[in-house]
């Protein structure tokens, strides 16, 4: 069962949090395109708009994660170790950084591209939260990075691997 489990986990890793950190890494610079070029650039605005949804539902699959996780973790007797709490601790703030900084910020982003009225404040506040949006990217992607490596190395692993 536990390798089963674990094979679940994998697949879901790769497909779920694998389109999410290649999306949240190319929005900002789509982004910003599609704003500098206004309502008349509608291939970079549509390019912006599947990039968010792209982030949103993959956001919301990648949920699989973290609960296939601690089932294997479990069925393999290595619910306590130190390795795998920092990964749940790390998955955990990646998963605060996506949902309070990146999904807000290409929220608002798409609604400036959406915004018919009141253009300029809208254009204005997205910029300035486009600002932080490669950082934040940045940042999730690299929490992303340390969860895998301490999975891989899993130090104090007595499996010998």
């Amino acid at each position: 069962m536990a390798k089963f489990l674990l094979s679940l986990h994998l697949v879901v890793a790769v497909l779920a949090v694998g389109p999410v950190a290649v999306a949240v890494s190319m929005f900002p610079r789509k982004a910003k395109a599609a704003l500098a070029a206004g309502p008349e650039q509608v291939t970079a605005q549509a390019s912006v708009r599947l990039l968010h949804r792209i982030s949103n539902i993959y956001a919301l699959i990648g949920i699989a994660v973290p609960v296939l996780g601690i089932g294997t973790a479990q069925a393999m007797g290595v619910l306590g170790n130190a390795w795998l709490i920092a990964s749940m601790v790390l998955t955990g703030v990646a998963a605060g950084v996506l949902l309070l900084f990146v999904l807000p910020g290409q929220q608002a982003t798409v609604d400036a591209l959406d915004a018919t009225e009141n253009q300029e404040a809208e254009t204005a506040r997205a910029t300035g939260m486009l600002k932080m949006l490669p950082m934040t990217a940045g940042l999730f992607n690299l929490l992303w990075v340390v969860v895998l490596v301490l999975m891989v190395i899993r130090p104090g692993s007595t499996n010998g691997a």
